[in-house]
């Protein structure tokens, strides 16, 4: 499995533009095979950050969401809003265990 997680910062005022923005793309990944989760959500204790979390079956699976044609409409659509800075990784899963 693959997790991608990180952090998208807003210029100030830019952060619910961009959560509006992303929706359909985030409810077309949701159909995807492979995805487990796919969110943005705004953080609590910044009202210019969101944070980002995925959960994949396998490189194949995103790959595929990389290729697909909802991300390169968000790809041409995420060039309006005001991005400040993002930072995001992919983290390989070799195994998981239940904590609660």
């Amino acid at each position: 499995m693959l997790i991608v997680a990180g952090t998208i910062t807003t210029e100030p005022g830019g952060r619910e533009p961009f959560l509006s923005a992303v929706q359909p793309m985030v409810a077309a990944t949701l159909d995807e095979a492979g995805c487990h989760e796919y969110a943005f959500a705004p953080d609590p204790n910044d009202d210019n950050r969101i944070m980002l979390y995925e959960l994949w079956d396998d490189q194949a699976s995103l790959d595929a969401h990389f290729a697909s044609d909802h991300m390169a409409d968000w790809q041409r659509a995420r060039t309006d809003l005001a991005v400040a800075d993002a930072s995001i990784k992919k983290y390989l899963i070799s195994s998981v265990e239940n904590l609660g």
